[in-house]
């Protein structure tokens, strides 16, 4: 997984998200790559975590898809602040956190018409999040849905379904090394808008 001798300040790139492409580009393609752990919070302060695939990043920030009436969309919807961690081991691993946008609808169907049919129709069945009797419940919603948008036609965007968008504020690259002596780098953002880079003690 590229450089295994550590992580250095005069060898990462002063833009993280740079630096980020070019570790998630060491990795195979599949969902062990993109997934990552999305962490939100209520209006109380509660914390909630579970995992999402990331769809796509650039210098905007970090992007995934949910139902808008789902448990972490609550979570948003309350407190548009987030953080994510990807962990890929043996060696590495990265943290951000900032603030969180809705895509544009636009955006959203961009992304929606590269989606399977069955999980269009899985997105249309499913009341994220809610308590439903049985199993045979869901596979039945499914089934409607099916019937309702013929195979061959396009299954329409859901209004309560979308993306959002992590701005990340800061970001940090963790290297393992011996001795529990790992590399920790951290990119935070400075009043003018740009990156500091700074090394924190494991």
């Amino acid at each position: 997984m590229g450089d295994t001798e550590g992580l250095h300040e005069s060898e990462v790139d002063p833009d993280p998200v740079v630096q980020f492409g070019r570790w998630y580009a060491d990795l195979p393609e599949g969902p062990d790559r993109s997934a990552a752990t999305l962490a939100t919070a209520s209006a109380e302060g509660e914390p909630s975590a579970r995992i999402v695939l990331l769809r796509g990043f650039d210098d905007r920030g970090f992007v995934f898809f949910t139902n808008h009436h789902s448990a972490k969309a609550a979570d948003l919807a309350a407190n548009p602040r987030a953080a994510l961690v990807f962990s890929w081991p043996p060696a590495r691993q990265v943290r951000l956190a900032g603030r969180v946008e809705h895509l544009t609808r636009d955006e959203s169907l961009d992304y929606w018409r590269g989606r399977p049919r069955g999980a269009q129709l899985a997105a249309w069945a499913s009341w994220q999040s809610e308590v439903i009797e049985s199993r045979e419940v869901l596979e039945r919603r499914w089934a409607e849905f099916n019937d309702r948008f013929p195979a061959g036609e396009d299954v329409p965007l859901p209004d309560f379904w979308g993306g959002y968008r992590v701005i990340p504020e800061w970001m940090e690259f963790w290297h393992q090394r011996e001795y529990r002596l790992h590399d920790r780098l951290r990119y935070r953002r400075t009043t003018d808008g740009a990156w500091a880079v700074e090394r924190l003690s494991p």
